[in-house]
């Protein structure tokens, strides 16, 4: 497999650099269908995997995600083959987004998206991943579920975050958007929500 996806027009006003989480790949079902939604609002959209995961691609091996400085370079990298930064936005689910959020501010891009944060591993609520969010600079929009385990409403409630940063809420989802049956929610209802709110702050940005 080639070690970008790329969907949406080339000429577009706007492009996505969307980078995947520690466990999935650039083309799980999650990526794809946010991929291929924001697209369709004529934004080049832009799947990219970071070191480890294409090693797992060709030996089969599973392997814990790089270090963290090698992650960011690798988003760096990744930035300056989109282009540069005169209109990108970039983010990713979960550990992408958390990465992207690390080299906004010195990339300079126009915008910031993060499906699912991760807030604090599950259980372990203080251990928060925060500190660098407190100054951040970078447009941002942050969608997650009220559910997540990885930062829920009511642990997010307390943070001290950029006044950069704009949280919206899927309601009952988890850390994919997933709500529970009796919520009278679909997971398809939540993505397609979360799509629509990537979309119009790429737009703005």
């Amino acid at each position: 497999m080639a070690t970008q996806l790329v969907d949406g027009p080339k000429a577009s006003a706007k492009t996505f650099l969307f980078a995947h989480g520690a466990g999935a790949p650039m083309d799980s079902r999650f990526m794809q269908l946010v991929a291929e939604g924001v697209a369709a609002s004529r934004v080049r959209v832009i799947r990219f995997e970071f070191p480890y995961m294409q090693r797992r691609r060709e030996t089969g091996n599973r392997g814990a995600p790089d270090p963290p400085r090698v992650l960011m370079q690798s988003f760096r990298d990744a930035i300056d083959e989109a282009g540069g930064t005169g209109k990108l936005v970039i983010g990713g689910k979960s550990m992408g987004g958390r990465i992207a959020s690390m080299v906004a501010d010195d990339a300079g891009v126009l915008g910031l998206v993060c499906l699912g944060y991760p807030f604090h591993p599950p259980g372990r609520l203080e251990k928060t991943r925060t500190s660098h969010l407190e100054n951040l600079r970078t447009s941002t929009l942050i969608l997650q579920g009220t559910r997540d385990s990885f930062g829920s409403r009511e642990d997010v409630r307390g943070y001290k975050l950029s006044k950069a940063i704009r949280i919206e809420w899927i309601e009952d989802g988890d850390h994919s958007f997933k709500p529970r049956v009796r919520s009278g929610r679909t997971e398809a209802d939540s993505v397609r929500a979360a799509i629509a709110l990537a979309a119009e702050f790429i737009a703005q940005a």
